[in-house]
């Protein structure tokens, strides 16, 4: 009980559950969509994605300006760059869709409803491309130092040597690759589990720009695995990316 009364005093950890019950509404509206007797069920579903959505915006506003101010001061070059750009644009995300969100409450209205909701879209898309480019740019790292570890030598031609018939049959070069990567992300497994987040999240704005399209239902799916992927980096900070 402890635990969950501070996960929730974090607004961190407020805004992932609002996150969690804004996409998993989103993923039962799909699944029920097609059955008559829910039809009330589905527009209580529907009411609350969208009171779970409008609750996370000022506040994601204001932390992703803050995180785009304290990124800026991070040593490596391109560390620096790429979460500063995610941030920023993670900020201006926010805004548009703040401004969206007036709009459809009457504060504002001579706005083009479309043309913000696309501009969110791809600020929402530029945020997770630099933030998958950071991922890969510290696993790359990671398997560098990886590769220069004489125990990890011994390890990898001790598994080639004991899969002679796998070495043959794919390139053995790309078996050592894989082997590497997998043991460089199992001793980081902050860094996995960020990349898998940021690699589900991308559905959403790839179906909305009409890059990649899929349906409702993978879209909620992939946002409710990305919500409690980020509740799990919360629970346990451990799990949390750095920096």
């Amino acid at each position: 009980m402890e635990t969950f009364i501070s996960f929730t005093n974090q607004s961190q950890g407020r805004d992932r559950i609002f996150r969690a019950t804004q996409y998993a509404c989103a993923l039962a509206k799909y699944l029920l969509r097609n059955e008559a007797k829910r039809k009330e069920l589905v527009k209580k579903l529907q009411f609350l994605e969208s009171n779970m959505s409008s609750g996370r915006k000022l506040g994601n506003t204001v932390n992703s300006i803050h995180a785009t101010k304290s990124t800026l001061h991070i040593s490596d070059p391109v560390l620096c760059f790429c979460l500063t750009f995610a941030n920023l644009n993670r900020a201006l995300y926010f805004i548009c869709d703040n401004i969206l969100w007036a709009r459809s409450i009457g504060l504002i209205r001579d706005i083009d409803k479309e043309r913000w909701s696309l501009n969110s879209t791809r600020f929402y898309f530029l945020s997770l491309v630099m933030n998958l480019t950071r991922d890969v740019y510290v696993i790359v790292q990671l398997m560098v130092q990886k590769s220069r570890d004489r125990h990890y030598q011994q390890k990898i031609n001790q598994h080639l040597n004991e899969s002679p018939d796998v070495a043959c049959v794919i390139v053995p070069q790309l078996d050592a690759f894989l082997f590497l990567l997998l043991e460089s992300l199992r001793n980081e497994p902050s860094v996995a589990l960020d990349t898998l987040k940021n690699v589900c999240d991308l559905f959403i704005p790839l179906d909305k720009l009409g890059i990649y399209q899929t349906n409702a239902g993978v879209v909620g799916f992939c946002g409710l695995v990305s919500s409690l992927l980020g509740i799990l980096s919360v629970l346990r900070p451990s799990l949390k990316i750095k920096p």
